[in-house]
């Protein structure tokens, strides 16, 4: 989900600024919410969000550097403004663009999880200090991640907390199949791709039986020297050294053949995902 919400969002920003922003996804951190207040920058823009229709909030934090970068940027400027000055509270200019961003970010975000569940982030009311946003208790577990947003040399990160007690009561729909978070346009494109790749050749190896030598034993190994072998009906077919299918040895229509007789048990689930 939060990958496609990054493809979303740099689109979304490019149509906003007209700046090609690149924005790098971190790892989701689960901890407990005094980490993760600990880790802001101050000053910082933070949101707090109604995470609709589930019970609860979530906070949706502008670094200070990324909200200077972007507001220089919309108003003719270059995006090189390196820190927001130290305990000013935006001016009503300032918070009406960031209002602007917000609205963005929440309609990726919400584009993101379509198909998954249909949750969206609703804006509340903006804080400046962290002990002024609490949405959870200090030793609350929370779900958190960090957007990165390079705007050239500059820019910042967007940081999104939300607490484990709100997402829980969709905790199996988010455990389930990865199908379910496979959005209509990617499934398309999974299709196309599946219709590509059914024709592509491979070869396949029937290999009809092994011998074991040891290292000396190959070694000596001379012109004319014989390997014994006992090769039985049983074959075992390959694609590139992995085994696929089991079956036996034999003619049919005066050609020699094998006879699928089992799909080994490694392959069964790959092979029905392709199908599929």
């Amino acid at each position: 989900i939060h990958e496609r919400f990054a493809r979303n969002l740099r689109l979304g920003l490019f149509n906003f600024m007209r700046r090609n922003p690149e924005i790098t996804t971190q790892p989701i951190v689960i901890g407990k919410y005094a980490s993760f207040m600990g880790g802001l920058m101050v000053p910082s823009n933070i949101n707090v969000m109604q995470v609709r229709p589930l019970n609860g909030s979530a906070l949706l934090v502008l670094e200070p550097q990324l909200v200077a970068s972007v507001i220089d940027i919309m108003f003719g400027g270059s995006g090189r403004v390196t820190s927001h000055a130290e305990g000013r509270e935006f001016s009503a200019t300032e918070q009406r663009m960031i209002l602007r961003m917000i609205e963005l970010i929440c309609a990726e975000y919400r584009k993101a999880w379509e198909g998954v569940y249909p949750l969206e982030l609703v804006y509340s009311r903006s804080e400046m200090q962290p002990q002024f946003a609490n949405i959870a208790t200090s030793t609350e577990i929370v779900v958190s991640a960090r957007f990165e947003i390079h705007l050239g040399e500059l820019g910042g990160s967007v940081l999104l907390c939300i607490p484990y007690t709100v997402l829980e009561p969709i905790r199996e729909t988010l455990f389930s199949s990865i199908n379910a978070n496979v959005s209509t346009h990617e499934r398309g494109w999974l299709g196309m791709l599946s219709r590509e790749i059914k024709p592509a050749m491979v070869e396949l190896v029937a290999e009809l039986t092994t011998a074991d030598l040891t290292i000396g034993e190959l070694l000596n190994l001379r012109r004319g020297d014989v390997i014994e072998i006992d090769a039985g009906p049983d074959a075992t077919l390959k694609i590139g050294q992995v085994p696929v299918f089991s079956g036996r040895y034999g003619e049919f229509n005066g050609r020699y053949a094998v006879r699928v007789d089992a799909v080994h048990a490694d392959n069964t689930q790959l092979l029905e995902r392709t199908q599929d």
